[in-house]
């Protein structure tokens, strides 16, 4: 009998990505049945996925009772919350909170969070205003203090970032303009390819890195390589 995975932000970038690494899995294809979870299961990415074998259920991740019924009898649950939704972290941390209690509940043998560093206690207070990392950060603390047997997965600085940042001036050249050393390193990652990839070795190599951080990340790039492989 297949195993049951949860997949939470199913027709996101994240948990699309994780779905469409286990689908495409011979191994983890057969050993796990996948259920999506999403606000609105009727719209098209949703419905793309049923076509696909996956169960897409829709919940509130404000609501424990909604949290609690789209995991229910799931082995594994991927997590990931959105800061961006609301812009509010009281809101994204009660999220992640309520799926963690509902992970205890249903005895999950494997929570795997997307979370961040929390950069106010990394930078020693400096840098002080970053909420949608430090709101991850406070989620995985929740997580780890519940008992559930978990792993972090943390996104690197997602490449479609660039799509803003690189400016083309009015004579056709390109600018990216950047606070910081051209000896400054970023972990690329591209989230919508790049998380499954990730998540998939999380779920297979899962008594290794319990209670660990996985750095999701392509390479390390300098300004300067971003800027040659841009122009290349």
């Amino acid at each position: 009998m297949s195993k049951l995975i949860t997949v939470f932000g199913s027709t996101g970038n994240q948990g699309g990505s994780v779905i469409k690494h286990l689908l495409a899995d011979a191994t983890l294809s057969k050993e796990f049945k996948i259920r999506g979870v999403t606000r609105d299961a009727s719209k098209p990415a949703a419905q793309a996925l049923a076509k696909q074998g996956v169960e897409v259920v829709s919940a509130d991740m404000n609501s424990k009772s909604s949290v609690a019924k789209a995991i229910e009898g799931s082995h594994t649950v991927f997590l990931v919350t959105n800061y961006w939704e609301t812009g509010r972290p009281e809101v994204e941390i009660t999220q992640g909170q309520n799926v963690a209690d509902a992970a205890k509940d249903a005895v999950v043998s494997h929570l795997i969070f997307s979370s961040l560093l929390n950069v106010t206690e990394t930078t020693g207070g400096r840098l002080s205003h970053v909420p949608h990392f430090d709101g991850k950060n406070e989620i995985e603390r929740y997580i780890r203090g519940t008992g559930v047997p978990c792993s972090f997965v943390l996104p690197g600085y997602f490449m479609s970032n660039y799509l803003q940042m690189l400016r083309k001036g009015d004579d056709g050249a390109f600018t990216l303009a950047y606070p910081v050393s051209d000896q400054a390193k970023f972990p690329l990652f591209d989230a919508a390819e790049d998380t499954g990839k990730f998540v998939k070795a999380v779920i297979k190599n899962r008594e290794k890195v319990l209670g660990h951080h996985v750095l999701e990340a392509t390479d390390y790039y300098t300004p300067e390589r971003i800027l040659a492989e841009f122009e290349e």
